[in-house]
C-alpha cells in the first residue's frame, strides 16, 4: 500500500514538474526604437513577477515593417510585436495576424479601449491589434512668451484667429522670438499629427472613412492651408521650419517659440529635460474652433501562427492592468483604457489629462498605403503640405497632391 502511495505521489509531482515546466513560456516581442521607457518597465515588471518572461528587442524604426515582413516569409517571426497603428490594415489584410475578435470582445473593459486604436486594428470587422501605446496631438503655448508679450499666460486659446494674434504680439518681442512654429519641410508623418486636426474638428478629412476616395480639396483644408500660409508669409513662424523634416520637431523647447502644436508624450519630455520651459497645453482647435487630435502610438499584434498565443494574450492582459497602466503612465504614455485613466493618472502632473481628454476626439486615416500616402518624403501629402503652405501656386499644389493620392489608392486596388 505505501509502496502504491509513494508512486502515486511521486507521479503526481513528476506531473507536477512537467506541467509547470511546460507553462512557463519564453514570448519574443519586437518594438520599434524610440518606444521609451514606458514599455520597457511593463515588460521589466512582467518579468519580475510572472514565470513566464518576455524577451524584447529592439529594431530601428525605418526597419521594422520591412524586417517583419522578411520574418513572416521566412517563419522567423517574433511571437508579438508593437506596431505602429498605421500599419495594422496592411498586415491584417496580408493574413500574417492572430485574429483577436473573440477574446477581444470578451475583455471586460472592451469598450474602454482607445477607439482609434481599435479601428485601425479592425479589418473586416475582426480585430487583429489592441492597442498598446497611446499617443495624441496637442496645442502647446509658453507662458513666459505669452507674459512677455502681454498676453494672459494662463489663458488656452480657443480659435486660430487668436492663436495668429497671440503669434503677432509674440514676434514683435523681435529678435529671434517667433509666434509659431511647425516642421513643414517634407514631413508628412509630421503634418499629419499636427496639422491636420485643424480639418478633423471641421468635419472634413483628406480620405473617404473607407480609405479608397482621396477627399484632400475641401474648403476646410483651404482654410487651414490660409492660416498657416499667412503665419508664414507674415514672418511669424523661423524660415527653417519649411526644410525641417522633423529633425526640429520639438522647437518649443528652445525658449523662442511662442506656440505650436505637439505630441502628449512631449509633454513628460519638457517637464524632465526641459525644466525652465514653463508651459500650457489644450486641445488643438479646427479651424471653425472644434477641436480634434491625431491618434498615433502602437497596436500590439501577435504573429499568426505563434504556438505562445496563450502567453501572449496574459502579457496583454498584464499591460491592461491597473498595475500595468500606472507604471505605463508613470513613464509617459497615455492610459489606453478609459475607464480606469483616472486612476492611472493620479498623482501625475495634470497636464497629461488633455493628452487623456484629445483620445476620445482623435482620428487617424484608415488606408492600407499609409506610408506611399502619407508618410513617405516623397510622397503627396507630404509634397502638398509643403507647396501649399510654402510655395506660390496653391491650386497647383492641391490638385497636384489629389491626383496622385488618388492614382496611389486605385493602383493597390488592381
Amino acid at each position: 500500500m505505501m509502496k502504491r502511495l509513494l508512486a502515486a505521489t511521486g507521479l503526481i509531482s513528476l506531473c507536477l514538474m512537467s506541467s509547470g515546466a511546460s507553462a512557463a513560456e519564453n514570448i519574443t516581442m519586437w518594438v520599434r526604437s524610440g518606444i521609451g521607457d514606458s514599455f520597457k518597465k511593463v515588460v521589466e515588471a512582467y518579468n519580475t513577477s510572472h514565470d513566464d518572461k518576455v524577451t524584447m528587442t529592439e529594431v530601428p524604426f525605418s526597419e521594422l515593417v520591412q524586417k517583419y515582413a522578411t520574418a513572416i516569409a521566412g517563419g522567423q517571426a517574433p511571437d508579438a510585436l508593437s506596431m505602429d497603428l498605421i500599419y495594422t490594415p496592411a498586415f491584417a489584410a496580408a493574413g500574417q495576424l492572430e485574429d483577436l475578435t473573440d477574446w477581444a470582445k470578451s475583455l471586460p473593459y472592451f469598450n474602454s479601449l482607445s477607439p482609434s486604436h481599435v479601428k485601425l486594428g479592425t479589418y473586416q470587422d475582426h480585430i487583429y491589434g489592441l492597442p498598446l501605446s497611446v499617443e495624441t496631438s496637442v496645442f502647446a503655448w509658453n507662458k513666459d512668451l505669452y507674459k512677455k508679450a502681454g498676453l494672459d499666460p494662463e489663458k488656452a486659446p480657443t480659435t486660430w484667429d487668436e492663436i495668429t494674434s497671440n503669434a503677432e504680439k509674440i514676434r514683435a518681442l523681435g529678435g529671434d522670438t517667433y509666434g509659431f512654429y511647425f516642421s513643414g519641410g517634407g514631413c508628412g508623418g509630421c503634418m499629419i499629427f499636427t496639422f491636420t486636426p485643424l480639418v478633423w474638428g471641421a468635419g472634413a478629412d483628406i480620405l473617404s472613412a473607407d480609405g479608397k476616395k482621396a477627399t484632400l480639396d475641401t474648403p476646410q483644408m483651404r482654410k487651414a492651408v490660409d492660416i498657416y500660409r499667412n503665419m508664414v508669409k507674415n514672418d511669424l513662424v523661423p524660415a527653417g521650419a519649411a526644410s525641417d523634416t522633423g529633425a526640429n520637431f520639438l522647437s518649443i523647447s528652445n525658449g523662442k517659440i511662442g506656440q505650436q502644436s505637439i505630441g502628449a508624450f512631449s509633454i513628460g519630455t519638457l517637464i524632465t529635460q526641459y525644466p525652465d520651459i514653463h508651459f500650457g497645453v489644450t486641445l488643438i482647435p479646427g479651424v471653425d474652433g472644434k477641436p480634434s487630435s491625431f491618434a498615433g502610438g502602437d497596436n500590439f499584434v501577435i504573429t499568426k501562427g505563434t504556438k505562445k498565443l496563450d502567453a501572449v494574450k496574459k502579457f496583454l492582459e498584464y499591460t491592461y492592468s491597473l498595475d500595468g497602466q500606472k507604471i505605463m503612465a508613470k513613464y509617459g504614455s497615455l492610459p489606453t483604457r478609459g475607464d480606469i485613466a483616472d486612476q492611472v493618472l493620479q498623482g501625475l502632473d495634470p497636464r497629461m489629462q488633455v493628452g487623456l481628454k484629445a483620445i476620445s476626439i482623435a482620428k487617424t486615416p484608415y488606408t492600407l498605403q499609409f506610408n506611399d500616402l502619407i508618410n513617405s518624403a516623397n510622397g503627396p501629402w507630404a509634397g502638398f503640405t509643403n507647396a501649399a503652405i510654402f510655395g506660390d501656386d496653391v491650386d497647383s499644389a492641391f490638385s497636384n497632391a489629389q491626383s496622385e493620392m488618388q492614382s496611389i489608392i486605385d493602383n493597390a486596388q488592381q
